[in-house]
């Protein structure tokens, strides 16, 4: 493969900062966070470990900025720039960021020892691309991402939100959204009790009491669920992540997980104590046991 584009022309709209408060940041859009969620989403969900979603997203920064293009090299496509003529797919395949995921997923596991290698000689031996160093230079902007996106680093990443023209909100948006990036098998175990129509995962809606919006909880298995040896945290912070990287697509005003609590359109979107009363908040019970997202109608 070859590189095609780097950087992104998109309006900065989000910010991951380091779980270990050294001061690294990355600042992104809303396109390119609901793509990075979708890349963290698919690695976790095959088990894989935070280094292979490290690979995966410092990749997609090289080939894509993130972005779910349509053009690229002679017949480059999508997040990773596969190519239709070398067998990643077909052309709407590889224009879904799911299977794109997927498909470099299942390339990456291939190659030996993986997770001990640089990670730009693991990306180029996925990707035989033309700039066969170029992925070293994402290496900490894409650490940062998957820490987050993991659930690794709780409360790190932050969007403003509201700035979507979403076709559809609430439960079903969401669970639709959760459907898509998590897949039915990854997600079952996350929300076992409130399934319907089979063993489909599917959010419990709750009214939040003004009118103006819908509260979708997710539950958080104690095990954590979702593979890769991962504790009720990191899912948790990751469904949160999750939630607030999609938060213009699905028109999502507000995250409470764990005591904590980010909302759309606030001056800094940092993620705020919430209020102890409140559900989800620090003095509530199982507080930690599931993430609520608020929907706009």
């Amino acid at each position: 493969m070859v590189q095609y584009v780097t950087g992104s022309r998109s309006t900065p709209g989000c910010v991951v900062v380091s779980g270990r408060a050294d001061g690294a940041r990355y600042e992104f859009s809303q396109e390119q966070a609901v793509n990075a969620a979708t890349i963290a989403a698919v690695g976790t969900g095959r088990g894989l470990p935070e280094r292979a979603v490290t690979i995966a997203l410092a990749t997609a920064l090289q080939e894509s900025a993130l972005r779910n293009i349509e053009y690229g090299d002679r017949d480059s496509l999508g997040l990773f720039q596969q190519r239709p003529s070398q067998g990643w797919g077909t052309q709407r395949e590889i224009l879904d960021p799911a299977f794109s995921a997927g498909a470099f997923y299942e390339h990456l596991v291939k190659v030996p020892r993986y997770t001990e290698l640089p990670l730009t000689v693991a990306a180029q031996r996925v990707q035989r691309s033309g700039f066969p160093d170029a992925y070293a230079k994402h290496e900490p902007n894409a650490a940062l991402l998957a820490a987050a996106l993991t659930g690794r680093s709780a409360a790190t990443l932050t969007c403003q939100g509201l700035a979507g023209t979403a076709r559809a909100t609430g439960a079903d948006a969401v669970r639709a959204a959760l459907l898509r990036d998590f897949g039915r098998d990854a997600l079952q175990p996350a929300a076992a009790e409130v399934g319907r129509r089979g063993t489909a995962p599917t959010p419990t809606a709750v009214d939040d009491g003004d009118g103006d919006g819908q509260t979708v909880v997710l539950p958080v298995p104690r095990d954590g669920g979702g593979g890769a040896g991962r504790g009720a945290r990191e899912r948790g912070w990751q469904l949160a992540h999750w939630a607030v990287a999609n938060a213009s697509d699905l028109r999502v005003t507000r995250v409470v997980y764990a005591g904590r609590q980010w909302t759309a359109g606030s001056t800094d979107s940092r993620w705020r104590t919430a209020g102890p009363a409140e559900p989800g908040g620090p003095g509530a019970d199982g507080a930690a046991d599931s993430v609520r997202i608020t929907t706009s109608r």
